[in-house]
């Protein structure tokens, strides 16, 4: 089984999703032949770094307007248009890939490539299966598209939602976010505090995400100055600025604290901490969900983070942190109120899909099954979107 993953990296979720189904199809099939395409990266990576930087620079610099532009592509049409003349102008490039790597399946995990696929099965006669893997709790018009065998989303609502916007309720599959393996074995707070030399007391893990952006440094003074037993275990992913800065502050703190850049040990720090502090992306969440970790929500980028906040908080399993949020104050709250902070893990721990990959495994297996016995076109009707 050749499986193709087609994402962008407009920050790290979207590649981290198809890394962590590539991980469950390499221990069930090791001799299968699986590919990550970067799209934008592959097609031209001129306009990949047009892409990202023009996003990045937008996000940090003015994220209101990145957030009335998300809005503007959810609800209107030239947007969305001109996403997909962009997309199909693409395509060709990629059928091109296509055909040299020969894929079983092609999974998309960022709604561009989807609408490369989408075009090329339309168009190009492109007859292999395609499923969408959406990496956030939130639809989004972009991923409405024709011709695809499957949409992988990550709660009901969101099936809901896309049931109203006229794609196929056989088509969606609430099987949630794929998560890395290493999420789903569990070490106990004392031995994991007990590897990472910390002490055993209230502990809380303070992430942005890999590109580190956010209001941290705020927060990780703001929990610094806390009238209580506690220690903070801080990742700064790939922003090296914001680690050499927080390990400057560190050096005036009196509580434990360890710093770390981007790292590959994230499961151990979760099992570690009482609390996650975290910007609400869609694959941080899951994993602290799996984890049954309660989250202090910060610094949302306006759009889909937005969103996901919402779904977090309405849920239960999440509370938000200001600039001038009192955090003893808020401690009391969530914490030292044993009901609530107990409420707060059982809300995570329902909310969580730790056997994403698996099942999404399972329905690759079957939609590969059903190409090859010629069942595609029985099984992929077209539907009418409202656009």
């Amino acid at each position: 089984m050749n499986v193709l993953f087609l994402s962008i990296s407009l920050g790290s979720g979207h590649i981290r999703a198809a890394e962590a189904l590539r991980k469950y199809i390499l221990l069930k099939y090791p001799t299968s032949k699986t590919l990550i395409v970067d799209t934008f990266k592959y097609i031209n990576p001129l306009i990949h770094t047009a892409i990202v930087d023009g996003y990045l620079n937008i996000v940090k610099c003015a994220p209101q307007i990145y957030g009335s532009l998300y809005r503007m592509s959810e609800h209107g049409k030239n947007i969305d248009r001109m996403s997909r003349v962009v997309s199909n102008l693409m395509a060709p490039k990629i059928h091109k890939l296509i055909q040299s790597f020969k894929p079983s399946i092609i999974v998309c995990t960022h709604p561009f490539p989807l609408q490369m696929i989408a075009y090329l099965k339309k168009h190009y006669s492109l007859d292999i299966p395609a499923i969408a893997v959406v990496t956030d709790f939130v639809n989004h018009p972009f991923w409405f598209q024709d011709n695809i065998d499957a949409y992988i989303v990550a709660h009901d609502y969101i099936k809901k939602d896309m049931i109203e916007c006229k794609i196929p309720e056989k088509r969606i599959f609430t099987y949630g976010i794929p998560i890395a393996p290493e999420f789903l074995k569990s070490t106990s707070k004392i031995e994991a505090r007990k590897k990472l030399s910390l002490k055993n007391t209230l502990t809380v893990l303070l992430m942005g995400g890999s590109l580190g952006i956010g209001d941290i440094e705020i927060v990780f003074k703001s929990f610094a100055k806390c009238k209580r037993d506690i220690q903070i275990i801080a990742v700064a992913g790939k922003n090296k600025t914001l680690e050499k800065r927080l390990n400057n502050l560190a050096a005036s703190f009196s509580m434990p604290v360890k710093i770390f850049g981007y790292t590959d040990n994230i499961p151990m720090l979760m099992d570690a901490a009482d609390l996650i502090v975290t910007k609400p992306g869609g694959m941080t969440i899951s994993e602290a969900l799996a984890k049954k970790l309660p989250a202090l929500i910060i610094s949302p980028i306006p759009g889909q983070e937005e969103r996901n906040e919402q779904f977090l908080i309405n849920s239960g399993a999440a509370v938000r942190i200001y600039k001038n949020t009192n955090i003893d104050s808020l401690l009391c709250q969530v914490y030292d109120n044993r009901l609530r902070y107990k409420q707060m893990k059982e809300i995570a721990g329902a909310l969580a899909k730790p056997d994403a990959g698996n099942n999404i495994l399972c329905l690759i297996e079957k939609l590969v099954s059903d190409n090859e016995k010629g069942y595609s076109n029985i099984r992929l009707m077209p539907f009418n979107l409202l656009m």
